[in-house]
């Protein structure tokens, strides 16, 4: 069974996302806030002119970052997905890259290292077609053990 109001929340969310990130929503924010300052001499600048103005920016300012973290989670799934389906499809690529986005803050940064020495192997190396990765390295490491032990 389909669950129809999260599925009527996506629907919305998307919609609205779209259309707040359009130069119509722009057009109507700033006519909206043209006609606040137009009528602050009508309403002689009082303090409830501003609260108008203060309560109305409040309350949307509020609902969007809802709105926008849930395009932003989608939209961070789908590039997840997207890049697992590139490292699953190449053959020189280490799957052990595939869901990395769920490895804690500190697991990421032994990552991260292990990747900026990959770097400065690859900018001291003559040949920019050599290939450095994990696997690689690692096969490396393994042939220098056993021909030690031999």
């Amino acid at each position: 069974m389909k669950n129809t109001s999260g599925n009527f929340f996506e629907k919305a969310s998307t919609k609205i996302t779209n259309w707040t990130g359009s130069p119509m929503a722009f057009c109507v924010a700033f006519l909206i806030v043209i006609a606040w300052i137009l009528s602050g001499p009508i309403f002689n600048y009082s303090d409830t002119w501003q609260l108008v103005i203060n309560t109305g920016t409040t309350i949307i300012t509020f609902l969007m970052v809802f709105l926008i973290q849930k395009s932003q989670n989608k939209d961070s799934k789908a590039i997840q997905l997207k890049l697992n389906e590139l490292i699953a499809a190449s053959r020189h690529a280490s799957n052990r890259m595939v869901d990395i986005e769920d490895l804690t803050e500190s697991e990421l940064d032994v990552l991260h290292k292990y990747y900026q020495k990959l770097s400065d192997i690859s900018e001291a190396d003559n040949d920019i077609h050599t290939s450095h990765s994990i696997d690689a390295a690692v096969n490396l490491h393994k042939m220098k053990k056993e021909k030690r032990a031999l």
